[in-house]
């Protein structure tokens, strides 16, 4: 086994971590380095976190935004990444001159200039790897619906042209990927998300406190991630008044946040469903590991999912998965085999799906138990550490790209994943 000196460029980092992205790059770094390689990561500062530390064999370095008066909003949202970007870059060279990596890894399109920037400084010794966690055409169905969505595009396009190998999360990522940025599917490897599981565990007291809180004795559904549109939770609160008549005593949390929070929280007043919901905001990880092995069912109702790294964390707790049949959750929840599956946006097919989960708790647990089980057979962070370093053995003996090709910006009212080919 060959070690490897890896750089990895990613927005956000334990303990700043917005969703799956950065708990991604956390266990591929960690994995990475137990298997004797050398690993940085570079990433923006977090409040009292070190700027520099390391942890489990990973060099962290911390970069504090230029400017940071930058608000971090959509309104701001290029110039608050140029700072972010203007800033690690900066430290990479830094970090180049002690000694230049042989792999810099993007994660997204936030990172794609520094990168590129700091691919070219190594004096032609790195090989430059994209991981795409997810596209702003995919996001929204395909259009593009602003001028931010066309400049998000441009950069994404921009970015899997340059990499000499674009890693996608599922299948399901690596077409969507190869037809949104007319790339060839031979330079667009997938490699899936991972789970510890030793790190997902509950104990009888922690599913009793969170019992005890939430549901008492009636049956308990959880939603938890981004409270965004994409993440479906409105699907989910659209199909409560159903629920509430085949399930007495029926409770719902909704644990994360997110800017649809407020909407959310809106329309199960509207539904008149908000006494059956608690809305808890973030939750620190043992509460959280408790609620989703309580769980009756943990509903996934994305809209848009490229991998869906909450499923792999419910299944590691043998939380019964009742999820929407969309990309990468597709390929992980079998119907009938690793869990229960309903169509993306359906209320009536989500309150089926459910009502199935809970009223059929023998065979829901049943499958659940099959769920972790793929997990230690395909998903342990060992096996994709090693799959990713073999992308990065072919991306090595592929050659630099300079010259990229101008990205496909439709004009509104075309859709990329619909209309062109």
């Amino acid at each position: 086994m060959t070690s490897r000196r890896i750089l990895h460029l990613s927005w956000e980092y334990p303990p700043l971590v917005y969703g799956g992205l950065g708990r991604h790059v956390h266990a591929l770094a960690e994995a990475q380095a137990a298997r004797g390689d050398d690993v940085i990561v570079l990433t923006q500062a977090a409040p009292e976190a070190p700027d520099e530390e390391r942890a489990n064999g990973v060099r962290i370095v911390r970069v504090p935004h230029d400017p940071p008066s930058v608000p971090f909003d959509t309104a701001h949202l290029l110039a608050w990444v140029m700072g972010m970007e203007s800033a690690i870059a900066r430290r990479g060279l830094a970090i180049i001159d002690e000694r230049a990596p042989q792999v810099v890894h993007a994660h997204d399109w936030m990172m794609a200039h520094a990168a590129a920037t700091l691919t070219s400084a190594a004096r032609g010794e790195a090989a430059l790897v994209a991981t795409l966690h997810a596209t702003e055409a995919g996001r929204h169905q395909g259009w593009l619906p602003t001028d931010l969505s066309d400049s998000i595009h441009s950069v994404e396009h921009w970015l899997a042209h340059r990499a000499q190998r674009v890693i996608a999360c599922s299948r399901h990522m690596r077409d969507e990927i190869s037809r949104l940025f007319h790339l060839a599917p031979e330079r667009i490897e997938v490699v899936t998300n991972g789970i510890d599981l030793r790190r997902w565990r509950a104990s009888a007291a922690d599913i009793a406190r969170v019992r005890d809180r939430y549901a008492t004795t009636g049956p308990l559904i959880l939603f938890c991630g981004r409270l965004e549109w994409e993440k479906g939770g409105h699907t989910l609160i659209d199909a409560l008044p159903r629920l509430r008549r085949r399930l007495p005593g029926l409770r719902v949390v909704i644990a994360g946040r997110g800017g649809a929070g407020d909407d959310l929280e809106r329309q199960a007043r509207e539904r008149r469903v908000s006494s059956l919901i608690t809305f808890t905001g973030w939750i620190p990880e043992r509460e959280l590991h408790g609620l989703m092995a309580a769980a009756d069912a943990l509903v996934i109702p994305s809209i848009y999912e490229p991998f869906g790294l909450v499923a792999l964390e419910g299944a590691a707790l043998s939380a019964p998965l009742v999820v929407a049949r969309t990309g990468g959750l597709a390929e992980f929840v079998i119907d009938g085999r690793t869990g229960r599956t309903f169509a993306p946006g359906d209320p009536q097919d989500l309150a089926r799906a459910v009502t199935e989960a809970v009223r059929e708790s023998d065979e829901s647990r049943e499958l659940a138990r099959a769920a972790r089980s793929r997990l230690r057979e395909s998903y342990r962070w060992e096996v994709l550490a090693a799959q990713t370093d073999e992308v990065y053995a072919r991306a090595s003996h592929e050659p630099r790209r300079t010259h990229t090709e101008d990205p496909i910006i439709p004009p509104r009212g075309v859709n990329l994943l619909r209309d062109s080919g």
